[in-house]
């Protein structure tokens, strides 16, 4: 057993909002349990002759917080890509001639967090010319367009006269030329040339992102990545060597695969456990794929591409309920949110008329409604996920594009307001998945820079802390149907904690997105210290 005393916890139990000890006991590895909550003298009187006591010395506790939207093996290959987050055309140049200069002739260079709104309309000769004797793809911030040079053309067979894939574009100028830039389904074309790790690089780069994230405090994720990913989460989960919850969400496509397998979500355990079945109604905003009810502001021409629609949804979504799997779907425009919520809808009947259990769907992002949708969510019941930190990152880009439409993107409070959970997460490589950075983001609207006021972007749709923190636990959980186990600290809980320095309750908002864990704990042990 271990005793933790003189702490000021934050349960987030209504019953039991605040204590200064627990403790836990041993039942399992990574399924160590809560038995006991409240005053240390008690406890330790009943416990302490059985326990490990720790004295926290005052410090803030926590329930573990959860990413409840993250692509984990492109945020592990991230960590070791050249980084051009926030960087505008001539120093990203400059890094990736850097990178270049040290990597074998021929081989592939990847970058993440390439942003065409800060690097402008760059002709493909500045990229050739910065790496004449590599292939290179520069993801998107979106994941929804990238930048190849033409090496990496040539090495894919693309040309001018490439047809474009269905629900992608091979970008082309007014001579016909290539631009280097692909959408959506065409980024795919490089799959097949980017270096796949070997099994056990995989598995290093994983624990690597693991790491990365017990500093921030985050002890569980809702994972978004593809099959292959799946395979190497459970090859570490095998090993021993997982040590963050994941619910793993499954793509569409394969969906006759997992019924005839035998997969339902909620299949196993309460470290590695299948989600939802995942699709993509649209694409993104940076993008303009997001698929919008009218055209964008700044491209009157194009109102973005929309990929499913009610129809679709209602077609695979009543074979995934029928098969026992709930659903989440991509959805970032007010016409691709418009569209799911008719989609929704139909599930929701077909449910109710053949006796099926009312399942947890979700929507990915909502970044925009349209004012009549809004009361649909709850009225649906679905969970609104989405990621605090890309208000603050998209807001030029939901100006140029959105215009007066912004006044409904982001909105949690709206949404908050009209009874809709919300489970909160990052998207991460997309964004941080610094939690902290999610929250500072979620309730003030503001950037790390204080920009654009002190009021921030769009302030009434701003949270206070309680309820950004519950959408990064108890939210999350409830998305993950792990409700009566985590998000909470209370008897019967899984043993998935932080603790802090500071009590977040007590800063100023400035301080709050600098703050960071000084330990974490998963299932009763200790994975960061300071």
């Amino acid at each position: 057993m271990k005793l933790l005393k003189n702490a000021q916890i934050h349960t987030l139990n209504p019953a039991q909002p605040a204590a200064n000890a627990l403790v836990i006991a041993r039942q399992a590895p990574h399924l160590n349990r809560i038995i006991a909550i409240g005053q240390a003298d008690k406890l330790e009187a009943e416990f302490g002759h059985l326990s490990q006591i720790e004295d926290l010395g005052g410090r803030v506790i926590l329930p573990g917080l959860t990413d409840a939207h993250i692509h984990i093996r492109q945020y592990a290959n991230a960590l070791q890509a050249v980084n051009l987050f926030g960087l505008e055309k001539t120093p990203g140049l400059e890094l990736l001639a850097a990178r270049a200069a040290e990597t074998p002739r021929g081989a592939w260079i990847t970058a993440y967090g390439w942003s065409k709104d800060l690097w402008g309309d760059a002709p493909l000769s500045e990229l050739d010319a910065a790496l004449p004797e590599h292939p290179a793809l520069l993801m998107g911030v979106s994941l929804h367009v990238s930048w190849a040079n033409s090496t990496a053309m040539q090495a894919a067979g693309i040309t001018p006269a490439t047809p474009d894939p269905p629900k992608g574009v091979i970008e082309k100028d007014s001579a016909g030329k290539l631009t280097g830039l692909v959408y959506e389904a065409a980024i795919k074309l490089f799959d097949h040339l980017l270096p796949a790790p070997t099994d056990e690089a995989a598995l290093k780069l994983f624990e690597n992102a693991q790491q990365a994230l017990w500093k921030m405090g985050i002890t569980g994720i809702h994972d978004f990545d593809r099959v292959p990913c799946f395979i190497t989460l459970q090859t570490l989960h095998n090993q021993g060597r997982l040590k963050i919850r994941v619910t793993k969400n499954l793509p569409v496509e394969l969906l006759d695969t997992f019924i005839e397998s035998g997969l339902r979500s909620g299949f196993g355990d309460d470290l590695l456990r299948i989600g939802s079945i995942k699709a993509f109604a649209d694409g993104a905003l940076g993008a303009r794929t997001a698929a919008m009810l009218t055209p964008y502001d700044d491209n009157p021409n194009n109102s973005g591409m929309l990929m499913l629609d009610a129809e679709d949804l209602t077609e695979f979504g009543t074979k995934a309920v029928s098969g026992g799997f709930s659903l989440t779907v991509h959805a970032i425009g007010d016409a691709a949110n418009h569209q799911m919520l008719n989609g929704f809808a139909n599930i929701r009947r077909f449910e109710r008329l053949n006796g099926l259990p009312h399942r947890r769907h979700r929507l990915e992002h909502v970044q925009v409604l349209h004012p009549d949708d809004f009361h649909r969510m709850n009225q649906l019941d679905l969970i609104a996920s989405m990621q605090p930190i890309h208000a603050t990152s998209d807001i030029e880009m939901a100006h140029f594009g959105w215009g007066d439409r912004a006044r409904y993107a982001y909105a949690w409070q709206s949404l908050k307001s009209h009874r809709t959970r919300l489970a909160f997460g990052s998207d991460a490589p997309v964004d941080t998945p610094n939690p902290f950075a999610g929250l500072y983001a979620a309730i003030t609207r503001r950037r790390e820079d204080g920009f654009p006021g002190p009021e921030g972007w769009h302030p009434q749709e701003r949270l206070n802390l309680a309820d950004a923190i519950q959408a990064y636990t108890q939210g999350a959980a409830y998305a993950a149907g792990m409700e009566d186990r985590l998000g909470m600290l209370a008897p019967g809980y899984l043993a998935d904690l932080i603790v802090l320095d500071e009590d977040p309750f007590h800063l100023h908002p400035e301080e709050l997105q600098h703050l960071a864990p000084r330990d974490t704990m998963v299932g009763g042990e200790w994975v960061h210290r300071a």
